[in-house]
């Protein structure tokens, strides 16, 4: 015997084995349609009887295996049932003549045997035989079953009958010497009349009568014969039959011990002596029932008197499986003995004896296999170690089966069986073909031997002609296990990679087996790595801001109170959600990724872009080289939302290597990020600002440089006027209906006299509604009057030269003019301008606010910012003022020493007066005759104003009132020659 039946197990002692099959041309599928129907009547109970037959199917078998029935019975064929298609009656007698011969293969040890016909009709078909049924097809058969329990019943028969005529002590007969085929030559001229000889002969019979009990259903009378084989063999050194005996005792308290069976099939046995009958329907010990056969008495005898413990069934077993070792042709016995012990052993979870039996196994010597006896025979070995829990000794063994299927030897490498063993092998190391759990916590298994095994997975599907599945496996290579490669190996694989996607690109689909296995997608999250995503708010210039009106329209108000903590409760909730800007449709979004490129060299991603839901979102996808181990790197995605709504960032999608990915945010470990939810409104218009004077890097404080969308910087002198327009162009694609201009001074440390900034809107209001692509201008005055009395590094105390300034000091320019002093070297033009060249700076904000579209309907409009900033610098100083009587009482002569503190020569004027030029630093007197001042006829202050304010702005007021009487009268105006500037003072 050189087949193995690794499927085998203990309780396949207790049955009779019959095979099936088919007698000319059957149809496979038909063929085991049938078998099937037969194999399902598996136990029979025995007619009038407490007894059970258990049956044992095959449809294939080795008649040198029938050679061994002798030794242990369950290996005899004793019943036989084929399955043949007639379609005539000429048919037939060639049908028949094939039978028979059928049988003669199976003769010697055949009790019984039945031939199923199907589509022959006639008269053939009323012949009654009991070894012949009949059928019109494999459809009308519905009595299968039937015949097979009767066949069965008449192999019982056959079978007691048998048990009967051995276990009769017939002492005046001579007892036959039953033998194993390698036996036979080995007897030959040995004294048949020796006592050795006649106790071997005895041994060996009770050992074969313990087999017929075991099948019949005679329990204890099989123990006890057991045990009397053993003592009988042990004494005469018959070590093969010895360890035969010991595993029929084995095998028969496991049937006791364990009577749903070791073989860990679904359907669990029902063996007679777990289920006794009532004691009232018990029969007497020995007595025979209505058909003349004896029911079983175990249930009378004491059951576990010659059973074996659980404990002692191991040892027994070990004993049995050291005699056959010393027999080389009784290795597969030994192997099978093997198998079945692991098998109790995996029922009594001691997983650590029953790995020293698997090992024995591997040890085991079966001579010349062949291709498919070894593949076999490892897939087995994994399978045991699989049922006592070695997980990775059986991933060992299956994957040593793997590659004996595509072992050098084989003419036709069987490559999709390899990667379908290979396949299971992967639980055994720990790993799975899903990434996720590769993301959960620390890494699991070896990882030399993972990579190991999926490079053969890699290996394997390629030769396969799949080019698809190799691109899968090392594309989950590569991201599982990147922390585990050399840089080297990172280097062979990712170019191997891009040789598999220039043939097949990686994607993101599902890949379905044949065996309906599904391989899902492998991101490369790790292709760069993403340590934080953050979403951008618009610049602010687009931002959109909520009409205040409108802010409190969507609260609830279904409650009467002002404060509703469930309201608030569920709103922060909310907010916790949703991120606290918006993004406007049609406007270009943004969206920092933190990334980190682990390669050791240049990493090039592309077609990187958003993976968004909510709303209809346009990715515009970017392409990107990482340097080798970057370290963070920041990646901004852009897109644009075409729809309003709410809209979810889940992720991004990358190209690496010719491997389309989509990373989903909650796949990724560590990322850092402050909310992915936000708002869309409806498009609003876009205003782009453009300006006659030129840009400056000021930036007015305390606003931002980001608030402002361009500042323009101006110097003037003060009293300067200066004309600033603006170009407003909607560069958008709604129309702008409405526009608003409002400004505002940021610097309040110098006090402007009149207005800073000065414009009309209604000709600007008159070309809306604006359409897109359209520009409108707009003019606005910048000018500047401020107050530079009292400036003490401009002016100095000039009373040693004897001049009076009203208790104003007159700058050092003056007093070199006035009276130069030898002494004194001249200043340096350079020096001169730094030490009196005091400038004074004036900053203001323009702030334009528009609206239109869908956004202007849901209350949004949006604003845009110009700074403005102008460095003013002093123009003309009044050193000195005072008073002479004119030739008019009603008039007077008004003397101004005049100082022009600027680098240029100016000329001043005045009503009805003469020009008077200065030269640079230079101070004169000018005379102007005026009217005298009647302060008195302005208006003064109620009693109520003056109760109720301050005394100092009372004061400030009545000399600004004064002030501007004074100037409307004078009408002092100067000019810079060499610019033609005009200004008033």
């Amino acid at each position: 015997m050189s087949v193995p039946d690794y499927m085998q197990c203990a309780e396949d002692h207790q049955t009779v084995l019959v095979v099936v099959q088919p007698v000319g041309i059957v149809p496979e599928d038909q063929f085991f349609k049938i078998y099937k129907r037969i194999a399902s009547v598996s136990q029979v109970s025995i007619r009038d009887s407490q007894r059970l037959l258990y049956i044992r199917y095959r449809h294939h078998y080795l008649p040198e295996n029938n050679e061994w029935g002798d030794f242990q019975t369950h290996r005899k064929v004793v019943g036989l049932i084929s399955i043949t298609t007639c379609a005539s009656a000429k048919e037939w007698p060639q049908t028949a003549e094939r039978f028979h011969g059928q049988k003669e293969v199976y003769s010697s040890t055949l009790y019984d045997s039945r031939l199923l016909v199907f589509g022959l009709q006639g008269e053939i078909t009323e012949q009654q035989r009991t070894d012949v049924a009949f059928y019109p097809n494999f459809e009308e058969c519905s009595d299968v079953e039937k015949r097979v329990e009767d066949f069965v019943e008449s192999i019982f028969i056959v079978l007691e009958s048998k048990r009967l005529d051995r276990a009769t002590d017939k002492s005046g007969d001579k007892i036959p010497l039953l033998c194993v085929p390698f036996e036979k030559k080995d007897f030959v001229g040995l004294d048949t009349d020796s006592r050795h000889y006649k106790k071997r002969c005895q041994g060996r019979m009770r050992k074969h009568v313990g087999d017929l009990c075991l099948q019949a259903g005679m329990l204890q009378d099989a123990l006890v014969h057991y045990h009397m084989a053993v003592e009988l063999l042990r004494g005469v050194n018959d070590f093969l039959w010895l360890g035969a005996a010991l595993e029929g005792l084995c095998s028969a308290s496991v049937i006791f011990h364990y009577p749903g069976g070791t073989a860990g099939k679904t359907a669990g046995r029902k063996p007679s002596i777990s289920q006794p009958a009532d004691a009232g329907k018990r029969h007497r010990p020995g007595a025979l029932t209505a058909n003349g056969i004896s029911a079983d008495t175990s249930t009378e005898i004491g059951r576990a008197k010659n059973c074996l413990s659980p404990e002692d069934i191991i040892e027994k077993y070990k004993e049995a499986i050291s005699y056959y070792g010393k027999y080389k042709n009784a290795g597969v016995i030994e192997l099978e003995a093997c198998v079945k012990a692991v098998r109790v052993l995996a029922i009594q979870k001691r997983a650590r004896e029953a790995s020293e039996f698997l090992q024995n196994a591997v040890y085991i010597n079966l001579g010349q296999l062949s291709e498919e006896e070894k593949i076999q025979r490892y897939s087995i070995l994994s399978e045991l170690y699989e049922l006592i829990g070695f997980h990775r000794k059986s991933a060992f063994f299956k994957r040593v089966a793997a590659m004996q299927c595509v072992a050098p030897t084989i003419p036709e490498p069987g490559w999709r069986a390899c990667y379908k063993l290979l396949l299971e092998t992967l639980p055994g190391y720990s790993l799975s073909l899903d990434p996720k759990d590769f993301s959960k916590g620390t890494h699991r298994g070896w990882a030399a031997v993972q990579m190991r095994l999926l490079h053969e997975l890699v290996y394997a599907s390629r030769r396969m002609g799949n080019p698809g599945l190799s691109v899968r496996h090392l594309s989950f290579l590569l991201q599982t296990m990147l922390d585990f490669l050399s840089d080297q190996e990172k280097k062979e694989v990712t170019q191997s990679l891009e040789n598999y996607t220039s043939k097949c690109p990686g994607g993101m689909e599902v890949i379905t087996l044949p065996d309906g296995l599904k391989l899902p997608p492998v991101p490369f999250t790790k292709l760069p790595i993403v340590r934080s995503v953050r979403l951008l708010n618009l610049p602010v210039s687009l931002r959109p801001h909520k009409v205040k009106g409108l802010l409190g329209q969507n609260m609830s108000t279904a409650s009467p109170f002002i404060y509703s903590p469930i309201i608030m409760h569920n709103r922060g909730e909310e907010r916790c959600k949703k991120i606290d800007f918006q993004w406007v449709q049609g406007d270009v979004c943004e969206v920092q990724l933190m990334v980190y490129n682990p390669m050791p060299y240049e990493l090039r991603v592309e077609n990187m872009g958003l993976l968004t839901s909510g709303v209809e979102f346009e990715s515009l996808p970017a392409a990107l080289s990482l340097p080798a181990e970057s370290g963070l790197y920041p990646v901004t995605l852009v897109g644009v939302p075409r729809t309003a709504g709410n809209i979810t960032v889940n992720g991004y999608h990358t190209s690496v290597f010719g491997v389309t990915s989509d990373c989903l945010l909650e796949g990724l470990v560590g990322v850092k990020t402050g909310g992915c939810l936000v708002e869309v409104i409806p498009s609003l218009p876009r205003l782009q600002l453009s300006t006659s004077l030129p840009r400056s890097a000021h930036t007015a404080q305390p606003m931002s440089k980001e608030e402002l969308s361009s500042t323009v910087s101006v110097q003037l002198f003060n009293g300067e006027m200066q004309q600033l327009t603006i170009t407003l162009e909607n560069i958008g694609s709604e129309d702008i209906e409405t526009l608003e201009l409002t400004s505002k001074t940021v610097s309040t440390k110098e006090k402007v006299f009149g207005e800073f900034l000065s414009w009309e809107l209604e000709d600007a209001l008159s070309h809306l509604p604006l359409k897109p692509g359209q520009a409108v201008t707009l003019a606005v005055s910048i000018k500047v009057k401020l107050d530079f009395s009292g400036q003490e590094n401009l002016l100095q105390d000039l009373n040693d030269d004897g001049i009076s300034v009203t208790g104003l000091p007159i700058s050092s320019p003056l007093r070199q003019v006035l009276k130069p002093r030898p002494e004194t070297k001249p200043i340096s033009s350079e020096s001169g301008k730094a030490e009196y060249s005091h400038i004074k700076t004036l900053e203001a904000v323009l702030n334009f606010k528009y609206s239109g579209g869908a956004g202007k309907v849901e209350g949004y409009y949006r604003e845009l910012s110009l700074g403005v900033h102008v460095d003013v610098e002093p123009s003309v100083f009044f050193t000195r003022v005072s008073t002479l009587p004119a030739t008019s009482t009603r008039q007077c002569h008004l003397l101004l020493d005049i100082f022009n503190p600027t680098e240029h020569e100016l000329t001043v004027s005045a009503k009805n007066n003469q020009d008077l030029v200065l030269h640079a630093s230079e101070c004169q007197r000018m005379a102007i005759q005026v009217d005298k001042f009647d302060f008195e006829s302005l208006p003064q202050p109620d009693q109520e104003t003056v109760r109720f304010s301050n005394p100092k702005q009372l004061e400030e007021e009545r000399q600004h009132a004064q002030g501007c009487q004074i100037n409307s009268k004078l009408g002092i105006c100067w000019s810079i020659i060499s610019f033609q500037w005009l200004r008033v003072l």
